[in-house]
């Protein structure tokens, strides 16, 4: 599975939405997207990655697209 399908994965079943709507969803943009939802996804993606993420790295992971950005930082390919 390639970074951008695991990804997209963890934010499908992380918020219960199809992967395509995954990709265009930004912080609150959906009721499961709260503070609460906030660190189960991170704690998904640190899993999925076998990263662990900055502080200043998990506030700003704000939507789908600046957590791709946020990654790269950690080596994460998204090809």
């Amino acid at each position: 599975m390639s970074g951008i399908e695991k990804y997209a994965r963890v934010f499908a079943e992380t918020f219960g939405v199809d992967e395509k709507e995954a990709a265009v969803l930004t912080y609150q943009s959906i009721a499961a997207w709260d503070s609460v939802g906030h660190m189960s996804l991170i704690t998904a993606i640190e899993e999925a990655f076998d990263i662990m993420m900055d502080t200043e790295d998990i506030i700003d992971l704000s939507s789908f697209d600046k957590g791709k950005e946020i990654l790269r930082k950690y080596n994460v390919e998204f090809s």
